[in-house]
């Protein structure tokens, strides 16, 4: 495979998109410091240059980064101050688009939580500076997302089909003395992400507002333990009137995530519980951790996911393809890479059975799912040569589904297809375990004989 050949030399293929990382500007700095807020998210800021950010680029095969302004919001009772260093950064970061073509883009900060500003400078930022989204926290000075004062800006990005990067700030309130021992990186980010997304779930601000795409960092950090237990305590509360319904499939379908945080498979495998593999992406944390530890993290990314029988077949997917779909950038950057590689990429038949176990209350339900998507695909999908589900005949829970995929290339545009997100997102909480088992056919040179035997027969 293309990246086990190429990716753990020095340096890679030049073509992954980095949708987490960070610039710290100067006068971003100076406002900060202003105001004796350096360090308010509990550690100093690191320090950020366009020549370093590109050398570690080159040395660890990223070929293109996705700025955005790192926390704290330079917010500080100052609607008009923060305004100002906030239209400096955005239209800094388009410059620094304009003049590294195809390296950096940017996600636009706004100057929350002065709603009517943000809807400004948002119209501003992707109309006007060519921003290839925006960066929300998941609070500014403690309006959180999916608070109901947010619906305006919603509304806005909604109609331009925005991409938005979360980032997770301090809590507010915080707990001061439990975050001067732990740091907030630690606990309190994955934890903030979680609260800010589950806010939103619970308002279905991505169902209200369908055209945005909401990429969520760290792995999705704790959202694939709390959504099973929203899920499982949800009814109830409908029941007693103390929340509204949640569409899952709606709003699931337009959240993406980011790697950031040197994951390993087993948050791999947890995040696809909740997600399809076509909805993860890389991300660096750039430049939180010396260049050579993120370039040693992303190496060793990249040759464990070479090295799974089961994640392999989405290693180009995680690291740039998936990127490359969201934010509309040209695949063209993958022209760098050595003929050797091109080689390596060939595309071969994909078998797979998928051994599912499914709980018994949705069993009905599920089979109605997965006969359905798999009649779509082989009508609609030259590439896709058979789904064919079974269960067992001693535990009918237990399901099978045989998948035989013309190429790699067929599998992975299987998955991006309204057919599978629609049974993905559909059957999530049905399923009880899940496991992908591929296969190496015997004599693949037989296939066709035996699909056409059957057809006649």
């Amino acid at each position: 495979m293309v990246i086990s050949a190429c990716m753990t030399g020095n340096v890679a293929a030049q073509g992954i998109v980095d949708v987490h990382c960070h610039n710290i500007l100067p006068f971003y700095l100076e406002a900060l410091e202003k105001h004796d807020a350096a360090m308010d998210e509990g550690f100093p800021l690191p320090a950020w240059d366009a020549g370093a950010h590109l050398k570690f680029m080159d040395e660890a095969g990223i070929g293109c980064s996705i700025l955005t302004m790192p926390a704290p919001q330079p917010y500080f009772n100052d609607t008009e101050e923060c305004q100002q260093t906030i239209r400096r950064y955005n239209e800094y970061c388009a410059k620094l688009k304009a003049d590294y073509p195809g390296r950096f883009r940017f996600c636009a900060s706004l100057p929350l939580p002065d709603v009517e500003a943000a809807v400004r400078e948002a119209i501003y930022a992707l109309d006007t500076l060519g921003a290839d989204g925006v960066k929300l926290a998941t609070n500014c000075r403690g309006q959180y997302l999916g608070d109901e004062e947010l619906d305006p800006l919603m509304k806005v990005l909604d109609e331009r089909h925005a991409v938005i990067i979360v980032h997770p700030h301090r809590p507010t309130p915080y707990p001061e003395k439990i975050i001067t021992t732990t740091p907030l990186a630690m606990y309190e980010y994955p934890a903030e992400t979680t609260r800010a997304v589950v806010n939103m779930l619970s308002r279905n601000v991505l169902v209200r507002y369908p055209n945005l795409k909401v990429v969520v960092p760290h792995c999705g950090s704790f959202l694939p333990l709390a959504l099973p237990r929203m899920k499982s305590i949800l009814p109830a509360m409908v029941a007693q009137g103390y929340m509204q319904p949640i569409d899952w499939e709606g709003n699931l379908s337009r959240l993406y995530f980011d790697l950031a945080g040197s994951p390993t498979i087993e948050v791999l495998r947890s995040l696809l519980t909740i997600t399809s593999p076509d909805h993860i992406l890389y991300g660096s944390d750039y430049p939180y951790q010396p260049a050579e530890v993120l370039t040693g993290n992303l190496q060793r990314l990249a040759k464990e996911l070479s090295e799974d029988e089961e994640l392999s077949a989405y290693t180009e997917m995680f690291l740039w393809e998936n990127a490359e779909r969201l934010f509309n950038l040209p695949s063209a950057a993958h022209g760098k890479q050595t003929v050797a590689c091109k080689e390596a990429e060939a595309d071969s038949m994909l078998v797979r059975i998928s051994e599912i176990e499914i709980y018994p209350e949705y069993l009905d339900e599920y089979l109605s799912f997965a006969l359905n998507v798999g009649a779509a695909s082989v009508r609609n999908e030259p590439g896709v040569i058979a789904i064919y589900p079974m269960i067992q005949q001693r535990d009918s829970c237990q399901v099978r589904i045989l998948e035989i995929y013309a190429s790699q290339e067929a599998y992975r545009h299987h998955i991006t297809t309204e057919h599978f997100q629609t049974y993905k997102q559909g059957t999530l909480h049905m399923v009880k375990s899940l496991d992908l088992v591929d296969m190496k056919p015997m004599n693949p040179a037989a296939m066709p004989e035996i699909f056409l035997k059957m057809k006649r027969e």
